[in-house]
């Protein structure tokens, strides 16, 4: 079983990348092969351009491990009550899989992570996000995890989980990425 984890911002070990990589660890550790782009990988993708059919080394790995997997994870900060652009550029390059057998996340489970500072940005971005993946006929997983950075702190000083109601919906969202991914296998 193998989970891509799609997320972060521009700064690397961000609340949203480490979020994403803490719902691959919960998948890694009931079995799945995962493979994180964080920030770092993001933004060394250039702006998605249909009509080039030149790829970077970047964007042939991320469309590669896309294509090879079982179920994703897209996490977003929430910015202004949307998806980052950094986030959707990543998505958008997906449309490289449009003639797939299998295209885009068609029959796959998608976990979807978001984090921002306030909770009205959490509930918008997540629904834009649930909205993609319906378009690009993923499963998102009934639970979709929202974290107000200023109202909860996530982590502790060593980047664990600190808050007990996240780590327990981080590890539903990824019982639920697994359970969905192995039916449909």
């Amino acid at each position: 079983m193998k989970i891509v984890g799609i997320g972060g911002t521009l700064r690397d070990g961000s609340s949203t990348e480490r979020l994403v990589a803490a719902v691959l660890d919960a998948c890694a550790s009931m079995g799945a092969q995962t493979q994180m782009f964080g920030g770092s990988a993001l933004k060394a993708l250039p702006h998605f351009n249909p009509e080039s059919a030149e790829r970077t080394t970047g964007e042939r790995a991320l469309v590669d491990a896309v294509r090879e997997a079982d179920a994703v994870v897209i996490g977003s900060p929430g910015y202004h009550g949307g998806v980052s652009g950094l986030v959707k550029n990543a998505i958008d390059l997906l449309e490289d899989l449009a003639r797939d057998a299998h295209p885009y996340f068609d029959g796959r489970p998608v976990g979807l992570v978001v984090s921002a500072a306030g909770w009205q940005a959490t509930g918008v971005t997540l629904a834009a996000l649930r909205g993609i993946t319906h378009a690009m006929r993923g499963w998102p997983t009934p639970l979709g995890i929202a974290v107000n950075t200023v109202a909860q702190k996530p982590f502790a000083a060593d980047g664990s989980l600190a808050d007990p109601e996240i780590a327990a919906a981080v590890a539903m969202q990824a019982r639920q990425i697994m359970q969905f991914a192995k039916g449909a296998a």
